[in-house]
């Protein structure tokens, strides 16, 4: 029996074409939030510098807000498109439910 979820009539290239695009958007916003937590994070050092470089409390944040970074990273590099068949299993996990 054929998938109802399943638009046969959606060409493969199409498929591909909006996975592409989906996956150049998040390698983009991921750039955005590298530069921004550069940008923001040299600040915070600059003005404990300027203030008299006591005790280094730009490390919160710098190690905070780097754990959210190391997260987007993996997901835009790292995690992988799901397959056809992985897409499958769990509707059918789904169904059992």
């Amino acid at each position: 029996m054929p998938d109802p979820t399943v638009d046969h009539a959606v060409p493969e290239e199409d498929v591909l074409r909006g996975r592409a695009v989906e996956r150049l958007k998040k390698k983009a916003d991921f750039r955005m939030h590298l530069l921004v937590y550069v940008l923001v994070n040299s600040a915070l050092v600059i003005i404990w510098a300027m203030t008299g470089s006591g005790f280094f409390w730009p490390a919160f944040f710098i190690v905070g807000w780097g754990i959210g970074v190391v997260a987007n990273a993996a997901d835009v590099y790292l995690v992988k498109t799901p397959t056809e068949e992985q897409i499958t299993e769990e509707m059918e996990r789904l169904r059992r439910r």
